[in-house]
């Protein structure tokens, strides 16, 4: 009894850790969802943000006992969310009440976005934004994921790079046919952090907006995958 007791703790602070680690990440910018409009689909594009695992695993303590963190996996890039966007900064949030998401969609995700608490927490904060099912709206995170094609330097480094933020970013361009300013790169402490994407609601390449934050750093470092 005592030992699920512990067991049942220790599960409840790493999804504690998660969902603020992934709300903290959210408002970096400063974007505010106070002038947004929370209709359900009311919005003007995606922003598709991957996360870069080994820097997520370096700097969070509490992650690292997750599958994210999980060496036999060399997991880089993976899903942190699919994000309903403004043009001018704002965004939508927790736009209809949340029926958790089932367990056979959970599965499905977890190859790419490797938290079960994160993916609940996405799905009542932005997934209900989407004017989608949660079956639909997870489709569509898939689907924007697996239509990315990452340079192959940046799939699996086995030792740190330096990389200019604004390289990157014509990396991926380039790659996808997409427009430059469609990513944007993001840092922390003079490491890279994340790659988000600007879509359309129909998952088409676009020019990002107002409110999309960038590394203004000439160089950071991007972590090897373990």
């Amino acid at each position: 009894m005592k030992q699920h007791l512990v067991r049942t703790v220790f599960a409840w602070c790493l999804l504690v850790a998660f969902v603020a680690s992934a709300f903290a990440y959210r408002h970096k910018g400063g974007n505010s969802s106070s002038n947004a409009d929370n209709t359900p689909g009311q919005f003007d594009y995606y922003l598709l943000t991957l996360s870069w695992a080994p820097e997520f695993c370096a700097t969070h303590e509490s992650g690292r006992t997750s599958s994210e963190c999980d060496p036999n996996h060399h997991y880089g890039f993976v899903v942190h969310g699919l994000w309903p966007e403004n043009q001018n900064g704002s965004y939508p949030e927790n736009c209809a009440p949340a029926q958790p998401v089932s367990n056979d969609i959970v599965r499905s995700m977890l190859p790419v976005m490797p938290a079960r608490g994160l993916i609940q927490h996405e799905w009542a904060t932005h997934g209900t934004c989407s004017g989608l099912s949660s079956q639909d709206y997870f489709a569509e995170v898939e689907q924007a994921y697996r239509a990315l094609k990452v340079p192959a330097e940046y799939q699996h480094p086995a030792k740190a790079l330096q990389s200019a933020p604004g390289d990157m970013e014509q990396r991926f361009a380039d790659a996808n046919q997409a427009p430059k300013n469609a990513f944007r790169v993001t840092c922390s402490n003079g490491e890279f952090v994340a790659l988000e994407i600007c879509l359309t609601k129909d998952l088409k390449y676009r020019g990002c907006g107002a409110g999309v934050r960038e590394c203004r750093l000439p160089q950071m470092t991007v972590l090897p995958t373990p």
